[in-house]
């Protein structure tokens, strides 16, 4: 049966392929579909799987970017805000006591409290941290888009904007922040889908070839011929991002965290709802111009097939081996395990990328 892209289009099978196995003895018990694409700061593809024009929400993989403008409008120096804080506003933080505490305290630089933010409430990713807090002691900074939310809440302050509505679409904030992204995925904003993500704020759709051009260019602005304050606002960011890495997700278990520290800053890696991911792989030997390279998982798995997939597509390129594959292998493991804890199964990734 035929497959559905963004719009609910029907596709053929092939433009999503297999990419993940479940395997229970010697039965394939399930599959996992993928679409990936990887661009150059130009907008060259350089491989892929599946249908590169697939259009998907970005969801939470457009955090590093919705900062931009944060920093770029001189917000983020004339409040003071630290790169420890940047890191969070462009992450899914897992609601730590330290990601709890830096939007505290980056709230209370522009002077607001918690109440003023829209991102509503869920229990802390952490499970340590969820036990700690309990039912009753969540609030809007345990919300792993509490970050983002305090940075949008910043710029508003900054412009002196309405900071009652500044998640609403046409808000001076969330305009620009689409004027940024149609910049960085060579689109004009009028094209760019606008949905509602799970925070309530403005989430943004795009085929899967303009989200690996975002990110391609989020590690090497100067290639794109981007502006100059462009540019450095970006440096900024993907800094932050690498000397915090802690602070994007977390200390437990988080892979954007691991693979921006097991990869010595070698990747810019950021995971969306919804089987989304992008990766920016700074210019290298193998890349002299960087890369961005853009994931979505067709089902929309966020834990048994995506991380898998990551972790295959950078050992594929040569960019995660040794000791470092050696432990997020172990730690994202394949295995399938019955109430007992028997192994009784293993996932696994049965793709070969295309053109490297």
């Amino acid at each position: 049966m035929p497959s559905r892209d963004g719009f609910g289009t029907l596709l053929p099978m092939d433009a999503a392929p297999v990419v993940v196995e479940v395997v229970r003895g010697s039965l394939v018990e399930s599959r996992h579909r993928a679409m990936l694409v990887a661009s150059d700061p130009h907008g060259r593809k350089l491989f892929g799987l599946g249908d590169s024009r697939f259009v998907t929400y970005l969801r939470s993989a457009a955090k590093p970017i919705q900062a931009l403008p944060l920093v770029a409008s001189g917000a983020m120096r004339h409040f003071g805000i630290t790169p420890k804080e940047l890191a969070v506003i462009c992450g899914s933080h897992s609601g730590e006591p330290q990601h709890v505490e830096t939007v505290a305290q980056l709230l209370q630089k522009i002077g607001l409290r918690e109440t003023a933010l829209q991102c509503g409430l869920h229990p802390p990713f952490d499970v340590e941290s969820a036990r700690r807090f309990g039912p009753e002691g969540v609030t809007p900074l345990h919300n792993a888009c509490s970050g983002k939310h305090a940075g949008m809440l910043a710029l508003a302050r900054f412009w002196r904007s309405d900071i009652e509505h500044y998640l609403d679409p046409e808000h001076p904030v969330q305009q620009e922040i689409r004027r940024t992204l149609a910049r960085l995925a060579d689109r004009p904003a009028s094209e760019i889908g606008i949905g509602v993500d799970g925070c309530s704020a403005p989430t943004f759709a795009l085929p899967l070839e303009q989200v690996a051009l975002a990110y391609a260019r989020l590690v090497n602005p100067e290639a794109a011929g981007l502006e100059a304050s462009l540019c450095a606002a970006i440096a900024e960011v993907t800094r932050a991002m690498r000397e915090y890495p802690e602070m994007v997700g977390g200390t437990r278990r988080r892979l954007d965290t691991d693979l921006l520290r097991e990869t010595g800053g070698r990747v810019l890696a950021k995971a969306g709802a919804e089987g989304v991911y992008a990766l920016g792989i700074f210019p290298c030997p193998r890349f002299p111009e960087g890369v961005g390279i853009a994931i979505k998982i067709e089902d929309g798995d966020e834990r048994r097939a995506r991380n898998l997939v990551v972790l295959e597509v950078l050992r594929q390129l040569g960019l995660l081996e040794g000791a470092a594959l050696d432990k997020l292998s172990a730690y994202y493991s394949g295995e399938v395990k019955n109430h007992r804890g028997m192994v009784v199964g293993v996932v696994r990734p049965c793709f070969r990328l295309e053109g490297i």
